[in-house]
């Protein structure tokens, strides 16, 4: 495998420079983490399965307008992705009462929403990704008000296409999380969908037991993990062709 610069490295992925100019290629790790990394720990394969899922979700979301950053998936564990600037915010779409919001609220967990909610958090790991309203994102420049048109409408769009997909498959879709970023092509810029959706980013419940099919079962250590995983994927339909088998991560030039 050909030696390449590392660019960053999150929590759930590497980012390498890309086969040419304007490109990335996007890595995807087991490790996995919760409550902003106070909880880490590995689950068995989850690079390899949120690779396949995010690139399905992000293929299918393409075929109906969404701009997105995505280009192609390379292997088992990565994929080629447009470079863009990415904006600060956690884009959280919330459907049915979970997390954060019954503890903030008191809502109990489980109850649907009036309708769609969507709330904006701030991109720092040292702060814990506070909350902040429309006013913070625009008095401290994180993006325009133009810029939050453009991410509040593409976040009720994904939104709608991805209640359907999930139900369709016997899935609720109680909240997820998205990431934005610029895309700068001559002079034009655009907002595009950037980062990943997948059971890393989502919460997934299955339709008939409520049973959660997404990390909060790492989260809460619920067990059977790397299960739930592979369960959302194969309902999609698309578990990995050489099934669960790992691949060496990518040597890095430093």
């Amino acid at each position: 495998m050909a030696r390449r610069r590392q660019l960053y490295e999150g929590k759930a992925k590497i980012l390498f420079e890309g086969p040419e100019p304007g490109t990335l290629v996007q890595y995807f790790k087991d490790d996995a983490t919760a409550f902003n990394a106070q909880k880490k720990g590995v689950i068995t394969g989850k690079g390899v399965l949120n690779n396949r899922i995010s690139e399905f979700i992000m293929t299918r979301l393409a075929e109906i307008g969404v701009p997105t950053h995505f280009v192609r998936r390379l292997n088992m564990r990565e994929q080629l992705i447009r470079e863009v600037e990415i904006i600060p915010l956690e884009v959280v779409v919330r459907n049915v009462a979970a997390g954060s919001l019954s503890t903030r609220l008191g809502i109990p967990e489980g109850t649907p929403l009036p309708r769609s909610i969507v709330e904006y958090y701030y991109k720092n790991d040292q702060l814990g990704d506070p909350m902040v309203a429309e006013e913070h994102i625009t008095a401290f420049g994180w993006a325009s008000v133009q810029d939050l048109d453009d991410i509040m409408a593409l976040s009720l769009r994904v939104n709608d296409f991805l209640t359907g997909l999930f139900l369709g498959v016997g899935i609720r879709l109680v909240d997820f999380k998205l990431e934005f970023g610029r895309l700068w092509e001559n002079d034009e810029m655009r907002i595009v969908l950037a980062d990943e959706i997948s059971p890393d980013s989502c919460r997934l419940w299955d339709i008939k037991t409520n049973e959660k099919l997404d990390k909060d079962r790492f989260r809460r250590d619920l067990g059977k993990v790397e299960e739930a995983y592979q369960e959302v994927a194969r309902r999609l339909g698309i578990l990995p062709e050489a099934g669960m088998r790992d691949l060496k991560g990518p040597e890095t030039m430093q």
